[in-house]
């Protein structure tokens, strides 16, 4: 599929899985709002085929090009992004990798059996067929949580594999909400629990970036040993602000990005 069928594709899987975007984004709708999104993300692990390299080639076909690297060290993390070279309307791509051979020997030897299903079942897909195949591995509920226990992000990919975990909405497109504080209040309004880990309002406008993320809806994941509900996905909204040469800045702040991913920890604190 090309990239707008891609993005299409994902959107409508995406708000399946996150009611509370859907009721999100058909509030703004009825404000009569022109949601955009800035971007979305997807997360994976450093390994042969699934490289946040080998995901890129995808998109670089496409059009795009990376312009950011970003290291998360704590979360043993390191993530691009890419903007599309023809059209900056389109969505930015953020994706992030894991350093799984970081985690402890515990862990490891939980996630390569997943990696050994990739080999068979998906090694040299792109990622537009691997997010329509779902899941390419299966996972024990066990296994996941040990994972997670470590690392909630080891536990997220290997429950999810590789859908995108959130969508943002670009706040520089809304008319009702010149500023992300007024947004917060809309959104505390409808009962939007969000992400309050390094504060709701992550960013300012002298970092030309403001974010703020809802905290994950739960889902039904089926394991090996039945079905349970764990955090799936969230929502996020953007400000971005003018450089001192009149440009919007396009790129992320890894401060702010390392308390978005904690948007699907379910310890994580809570603020309706």
């Amino acid at each position: 599929m090309d990239l707008q069928e891609f993005f299409n594709f994902c959107w409508e899987e995406y708000l399946k899985r996150v009611p509370t975007a859907k009721k999100v984004f058909d509030g703004l709708i009825k404000l009569e709002e022109a949601v955009a999104n800035d971007h979305i993300a997807l997360r994976t692990f450093c390994y042969p085929g699934m490289t946040k390299e080998d995901l890129a080639s995808y998109f670089e076909k496409e059009g795009m090009e990376v312009r950011g690297h970003y290291t998360f060290e704590a979360k043993k993390l390191e993530a691009i992004h890419l903007e599309h070279k023809g059209d900056p309307r389109k969505p930015k791509v953020f994706i992030s990798e894991l350093k799984w051979q970081e985690l402890s020997d515990e862990s490891q030897q939980l996630l390569k059996p997943l990696f050994e299903q990739f080999e068979s079942n998906s090694k040299g897909k792109t990622i537009d067929e691997l997010v329509k195949e779902g899941r390419p591995w299966t996972l024990g509920y066990e296994d996941y949580l040990t994972l997670k226990k470590e690392s909630e992000y080891a536990g997220w990919m290997a429950a999810y594999g590789f859908f995108p975990n959130h969508f943002t909405i670009s706040l520089n497109d809304l008319v009702h909400f010149p500023e992300m504080k007024t947004f917060v209040t809309w959104l505390k309004e409808q009962g939007v629990e969000l992400n309050s880990s390094g504060g709701i309002i992550k960013g300012s406008p002298e970092e030309l970036l403001e974010q703020v993320s809802t905290l994950a809806d739960e889902g039904l994941v089926s394991f090996n040993d039945g079905d349970y509900r764990i955090p799936t996905c969230y929502y996020e909204f953007a400000k971005r602000y003018h450089d001192d040469n009149g440009d919007l800045y396009q790129g992320f702040i890894s401060a702010n990005a390392d308390k978005i991913f904690e948007s699907t920890d379910s310890q994580g604190e809570k603020e309706s």
